[in-house]
């Protein structure tokens, strides 16, 4: 079997060929494209049964890509590898058929769970069996766990397709659980999950566009049950907002959209309490992940979410950390990647202030000229260094 790893970061590629356990799944070829134009070209030549591509990079990004390949009738799988965890991005994936979406940073178990799953199906579609009987367990989770994802995002569907997953009742209650966001929580999912079905109380989902978030749907009445079983059973940090009704399972997104608020405002138990845990380590953590995500949208907000602080802690902190506020460091390093850019490719100021997570290019270039004393064009044919050598 051929695989193709599609990303504009070398680093990216470099980790994803470093982690995936490519001999053991009869992976005998490996082939790189740093854009979709160059990854079309691949396709065409060398017929890759698996591709692992980002979503935004320059040229062709990753949504044009799938569409190609829907237009040509592509069997093989298709596995997102992104930072962007918006769902309009999601939303794609599933219209066109994607297997599965991962969010950086790539970890190895979860993206080598992964690439087993899509290696199992891609077989079984070789050898003619569609069914959910040929495919295997995880495959079939999989699929429930997007199907549960697009009803959360306001997608049709239809409620018999959820009941397949619940236990016969005349009402569910459904729960939001976050989880803290270094840690590998897939095997905690898969253990409630296990537990709910196995004592017919309900099921666990994965949410497939923010791996950090699990969805429990549970018989009525049955979830302090629930909890006191995760107390005991979990040894990490979790964040659950609980009791909202479903009466009706046609009222999913609006019950997952009132729960998501509730926990973005801070109304939340917690389990474990993420205190117990090294704070001047969590704080590095958030460091690293502003360094690897700094050409995103971030705010004090998100990060608060993923990491388990205040707001005003992380705010505090980070400039203690760093010797800057969180914004004026991500801006030093966009404009640190924009000079790069500008010297060692030939980028358009235009696509460079995409790239960068600015829809203005205005905007890049007074912000440029403001840090750096010259504009991005001026920089790059030099006038940099004689500004400096007078």
């Amino acid at each position: 079997m051929k695989a193709l790893i599609v990303d504009d970061e070398m680093n990216v590629r470099d980790v994803v060929r470093y982690v995936g356990q490519w001999d053991k799944h009869g992976i005998t070829e490996l082939f790189e494209a740093s854009n979709g134009q160059e990854a079309q070209t691949i396709i065409e030549k060398e017929k890759p049964e698996l591709i692992f591509t980002d979503i935004k990079m320059p040229r062709m990004s990753g949504i044009e890509i799938i569409e190609w390949l829907d237009s040509i009738s592509y069997h093989g799988k298709v596995i997102f590898i992104t930072g962007y965890n918006d769902y309009s991005f999601m939303r794609q994936a599933i219209k066109y058929s994607s297997f599965d979406y991962l969010l950086k940073p790539i970890e190895p178990a979860p993206f080598n769970k992964t690439l087993a799953e899509a290696v199992e199906s891609w077989k079984n579609d070789q050898q003619s069996f569609p069914s959910d009987h040929s495919i295997d367990e995880d495959v079939k989770k999989l699929r429930v766990n997007q199907l549960m994802t697009a009803a959360c995002m306001g997608e049709p569907y239809e409620t018999n397709d959820i009941l397949t997953y619940l236990p016969a009742a005349d009402q569910y209650e459904m729960t939001l659980l976050s989880f803290y966001h270094m840690h590998h929580t897939e095997p905690y999912i898969e253990l409630l999950a296990d537990k709910l079905v196995t004592q017919k109380l309900g099921n666990a989902f994965s949410l497939q566009n923010d791996r950090n978030l699990c969805l429990v749907i549970t018989i009525q009445d049955e979830w302090l049950t629930v909890e006191e079983w995760m107390g005991q059973q979990f040894d990490l940090p979790v964040r659950l907002v609980s009791g909202e009704p479903l009466t009706y399972l046609t009222n999913i997104a609006s019950s997952f959209q009132s729960l998501q608020s509730d926990l973005d405002n801070h109304n939340y138990r917690s389990i474990h309490r993420l205190d117990e845990l090294d704070a001047a380590r969590r704080m590095k953590d958030i460091v690293a992940y502003v360094d690897e995500y700094y050409m995103e949208e971030l705010s004090l907000e998100k990060l608060s979410n993923l990491f388990f602080f205040s707001r005003e802690h992380i705010s505090r902190k980070f400039k203690q950390e760093t010797g800057l506020p969180l914004s004026k460091y991500m801006t030093k390093l966009r404009i640190d990647q924009a000079k790069i850019w500008l010297k060692e490719t030939e980028e358009t100021i235009y696509s460079i202030s995409l790239m960068l997570g600015y829809q203005d290019e205005k905007y890049l270039s007074k912000l440029f000229k403001k840090v750096v004393g010259v504009t991005p064009f001026e920089y790059r044919n030099g006038k940099q260094r004689r500004i400096v050598s007078r």
